[in-house]
């Protein structure tokens, strides 16, 4: 691991344990193993820091999150049964980014307080619900889900399925039971798709999606 990349691990270890006003270049440089002026050559102060840290940590969730769009989704057999098991990866807790999720913590608790622009930059990066939003306008476009809005419903399924109260696998098969009862395809629906040349007719659409 170079020197950059030893900052970030720890700058993230470090902004995930005790917030960003809290953190000291200090133990930011004792984690990393450098010395603090490795890290002001290389991000010129904490804020500079921070922001390379939100940002190398969501992009590298981001791609293991895409991975579980691409493996569940990007073949549909069985919609309802295929997004339940998507539903049940995407909430199935990742040991490996357990620093992501505290600094999200700490970035939610912290946002009044954080350098300007450093949320802006750190939503810049994070994809997934766009690229999830993609994944169900083909959906639609195949005739096998019906929405006004992409991301709105990329929204709602997240929602959907993340209550926390209950099992995880009860939990998302009820929710993406209320997520197609609200957007699943109608026939009448895939008809005025087919009729614009938008997507498959119904029958082949039906045939691989349920």
């Amino acid at each position: 691991m170079d020197k950059r990349q030893a900052v970030l691990a720890g700058g993230l270890t470090v902004f995930a344990r005790d917030g960003y006003a809290r953190a000291s270049i200090d133990v930011i440089a004792a984690e990393a193993k450098v010395s603090t002026r490795t890290i002001y050559n290389h991000f010129q102060d904490k804020a500079g820091l921070f922001h390379a840290v939100i940002q190398d940590s969501a992009e590298r969730v981001t791609s293991a999150r895409l991975e579980i769009v691409d493996r569940y989704l990007r073949r549909i057999t069985d919609l309802e049964a295929d997004l339940v098991e998507f539903g049940i990866a995407w909430r199935t807790p990742m040991p490996d980014y357990a620093d992501h999720a505290a600094l999200v913590r700490q970035v939610n608790a912290e946002a009044g307080h954080l350098p300007d622009g450093a949320i802006d930059a750190w939503q810049q990066t994070l994809t997934v619900r766009r690229v999830l939003a993609d994944r169900f306008n083909t959906l639609a476009d195949d005739g096998l889900l019906d929405f006004e809005d992409p991301m709105q419903a990329a929204l709602h399924f997240c929602l959907l399925i993340s209550d926390s109260s209950a099992e995880i696998r009860a939990t998302v098969t009820s929710g993406v039971h209320t997520f197609l009862h609200g957007c699943g395809a109608r026939p009448a629906t895939v008809e005025r798709r087919t009729n614009k040349g938008l997507g498959h007719n119904f029958a082949s659409a039906h045939d691989v999606g349920h």
